[in-house]
Parts: C-alpha cells; sequence; structure tokens
C-alpha cells in the first residue's frame, strides 16, 4: 500500500474512533479486508505503526475474519491478526461488541420472477442490543450457486423483499456453501460491490450457530399435488433428478430445456411417465406461481416430447449403457 492509502487508512480509523460504531467499524474492515488481499504490505505497517488508529484496524480486521475450527473459509488473511485481537483490550470498549452479535431472524427465496436468483437474508444485533442490521446475499442459480453479491442494511430493507421466514443455520449454511463456490470458480462474474462486504458476510455467517452445509430445498417436499394417473411419481422423480439442489430455478427456458433436452438425453423412463410428464411439469408449475408463460410453453413442447424420447441418437452415453444393462 503506497504511503498515501496506508495514511487514508490511519485518517480513517480514527474517525471512526470518534464515531464509536462496531457495525460501521466491521462494515469499513471488511472493505479494508478486500485491498488487503491485493497489497501484502498493509498488515505489518499496521503492526509496525502501534497508534490506537493502527490497532483499531487490526482489531477491526480480526473481527471480520474469525476463528472458525475446520472451516476452510474463515479467511484468515495474515499473521498480524492475532495481534488485533489482543489490542482490543487496549481500545474503548465499544471495539470489543465488534463480531459479538446474535443471529435474530432468517430467511430465503426468490430474487426475481422466475427464481434465476436467489436471496439469503440474516438479521443480527450487538449484545447491547443497538445497531441492528440485515445481511442479504445474492445467489445465483443459473450458474450451480454462486455467491454473486451482499449487502448490509437495516432490517427495514426486508420490506421490499419477497422472502420466506426460514431456519437461520440452514440460511448461513446456503451463505457459506455460496461463496465456497465462487471461491473456486476462476473468473466468476460477480457485482463490483460483492469484495468490499465479503469478509463481513462470511463473518456473520459463521457467527450463526452450527450452519448445516449443502442443505436440500424444501420446494420439492411441500409438493403434494402429483396428478392421479400412471407413471407420475416416475415422471416426478425424473423432473426432481433435473432441478438437482437449485429447485427455486424455474422459467420458461428451464422447462423447455427439461422437456426437449435433458429428458430425452438423460431420463430412462417408461411409456407411462412419458406421457405423464406434462401434467406432472404443469403441476410443478403451478406449486412454483403459476405464471402463465411457462405453462404456455410447456404447451408448446409437451406434444413433442414422445417422438424426442424415441430418438436414441439424443441419448447420453450414460443413458444408452443404462439401457443395456435393464
Amino acid at each position: 500500500m503506497s504511503t498515501t492509502g496506508f495514511d487514508t487508512t490511519i485518517s480513517q480509523a480514527r474517525d471512526l474512533l470518534r464515531w464509536r460504531s462496531p457495525l460501521r467499524t466491521e462494515l469499513w474492515a471488511a472493505r479494508l479486508a478486500a485491498e488487503v488481499q491485493t497489497d501484502e504490505t498493509l498488515l505489518p505497517r499496521l503492526a509496525q505503526d502501534g497508534s490506537a488508529e493502527a490497532r483499531l484496524a487490526l482489531a477491526a480486521l480480526a473481527a471480520v475474519h474469525p476463528v472458525v475450527p475446520d472451516a476452510e473459509d474463515a479467511d484468515v488473511i495474515g499473521p498480524e491478526l492475532p495481534a488485533g485481537r489482543e489490542a482490543v483490550g487496549s481500545l474503548p470498549g465499544w471495539v470489543a461488541r465488534m463480531g459479538q452479535v446474535t443471529c435474530e431472524g432468517a430467511w430465503h427465496g426468490k430474487a426475481d420472477r422466475y427464481g434465476e436468483q436467489t436471496l439469503a437474508a440474516l438479521s443480527f444485533r450487538y449484545g447491547n442490543g443497538k445497531e441492528p442490521h440485515l445481511l442479504v446475499v445474492g445467489i445465483d442459480q443459473v450458474h450451480g450457486g454462486l455467491a454473486v453479491d451482499a449487502l448490509v442494511e437495516e432490517l427495514k430493507f426486508l420490506d421490499d423483499l419477497d422472502l420466506a421466514p426460514a431456519d437461520a443455520a440452514v440460511v448461513a449454511g446456503r451463505i457459506l456453501d455460496a461463496f465456497e463456490l465462487t471461491d473456486l470458480v476462476m473468473g466468476a462474474e460477480v457485482a463490483q460491490t460483492l469484495p468490499a462486504v465479503r469478509a463481513l458476510a462470511l463473518a456473520r455467517a459463521h457467527a450463526v450457530p452450527h450452519p448445516v452445509r449443502h442443505a436440500g430445498d424444501d420446494l420439492v417436499a411441500r409438493f403434494h399435488d402429483l396428478p392421479d394417473v400412471p407413471g407420475a411419481r416416475e415422471a416426478f422423480d425424473a423432473l426432481v433428478d433435473f432441478l438437482g439442489d437449485r429447485p427455486l430455478w424455474w422459467s420458461p427456458a428451464r422447462a423447455s430445456r427439461f422437456l426437449t433436452a435433458w429428458l430425452p438425453r438423460e431420463a430412462l423412463v417408461s411409456d407411462e411417465a412419458i406421457a405423464a410428464m406434462p401434467e406432472v411439469v404443469r403441476a410443478w408449475t403451478r406449486h412454483h406461481g403459476d405464471h402463465p408463460e411457462i405453462l404456455r410453453r410447456i404447451d408448446a413442447d409437451a406434444p413433442g416430447l414422445p417422438l424426442l424420447m424415441a430418438d436414441d441418437s439424443l441419448a447420453s452415453v450414460n443413458k444408452r449403457i443404462s439401457r443395456h444393462r435393464t
């Protein structure tokens, strides 16, 4: 970091000592953590400086990089962070509240009409009851469940979101899963604002006791309108295989891909299941919000399904091997 950049950090820390806001300081530390990732000189300079401002910066960075046993995404970024934790005792009392939050609620649901992006939200409050805040993470379903954006807002921000209450441990696990996947994908397209919130988002998700990793979505379990026709259960099982761990994403394009591409390529099902498939997919669509444009796409694609299923040239190698084994 340049001398000007280091001086800016110290100046901002000086202002934060006057503000006495744990949340404001943690948000600043998350932005600072993104800079530390690209400049290895900042942490050593802060450790050498020894001023109250430098100690606050180290303490704040430590707060957004908590010690999490056996968690690879705890994201420890330097040997100076233990010193930052030790520095808390030499700073004003409000500094010790950083990272000491209780999760008071959780929500999950679609961010858009078709669930191409979902939102995972957690609300928190510090131990003294002040500075309640909401973490919202956008998770891209189309590209596999990546964390693509995150923000911290006031609780009233929930009023503008159509999210359902959910189990906090499950929502925290979804957030951790999404960030883990984003880190594994080289060149993942994310919002420009995400790096500046990333460290705090991970810290808040880890603050929820016993996050549930890789949890399934209960949308499938809540589906009880299976048509009473032969082959319906087999057809629905094929649909569940296609949906995988992203059942909230259901659009005209995804419905069409299921009927015209995935089923002929991957599914080995009976003639009864093929005949039942259109009604099963319509029932799933009604369960998903009954969007007429999806139903129209199903009506357009379903009549051609028997011919596509009979075309062996469309079958994948796995499907052909499975067919020969039966």
